[in-house]
């Protein structure tokens, strides 16, 4: 941890954004906790955690093409109902491609590919992302228990191997919109993810 302070923000007041290094890479990653229960780090709590992978075109524009914003919002919902919780964000652009490739992968879609075949094309996995940066983030504030919002099984099995404990999985139910539609089809039907 390099340093913390307060963070109101508009769904509450009740926040806190702390700053972490990870093995001295360059790179800045932050959660924010919210309610006293997560700041204060009460031992055998159990918070309401979302892992989220940085989406600049979905959480600041609010693209019609993702559903990253929607999710981000919907899980700071839950959070501020709830009074407590964790968001630990992830320098993870476009699966962990970056924003070049993803719009390169755009590009792609326009084209008539999936995300899923974009991604491939590009010479990638279809997921590059890893959690071990997220678990260690919450290990350090003594969450080892976890209550998790996502609709991702392998974002689960991955945090489970690395030796978290799922208690419960929240799952995010988006509404498609016309642009996105195909978009979380791809999600449901090639990589797994739970809607219902």
């Amino acid at each position: 941890i390099i340093t913390r302070a307060q963070l109101p923000i508009k769904k509450t007041r009740d926040a806190e954004i702390i700053i972490f290094k990870f093995n001295n890479e360059p790179k800045e990653y932050f959660c924010i906790l919210i309610g006293k229960n997560c700041k204060n780090n009460q031992s055998n709590f159990s918070p309401t955690v979302r892992i989220h992978s940085q989406c600049v075109t979905g959480d600041i524009f609010h693209s019609l093409k993702c559903d990253c914003g929607e999710q981000l919002d919907k899980s700071l919902d839950i959070m501020v109902k709830n009074g407590e919780g964790v968001l630990i964000y992830l320098p993870q652009e476009g699966r962990d491609i970056g924003l070049t490739n993803k719009i390169r992968a755009y590009k792609l879609q326009e084209d008539g590919l999936d995300t899923v075949d974009a991604n491939l094309t590009l010479g990638f996995r279809d997921d590059e992302r890893s959690y071990d940066v997220a678990v260690s983030m919450l290990k350090k504030l003594n969450f080892r228990k976890i209550n998790l919002i996502s609709n991702n099984p392998n974002k689960i099995k991955k945090l489970n191997e690395d030796g978290l404990k799922i208690l419960n999985v929240i799952k995010l139910k988006i509404k498609p919109n016309e642009i996105n539609k195909n978009y979380i089809n791809t999600k449901k039907n090639r990589s797994d993810h739970i809607f219902d």
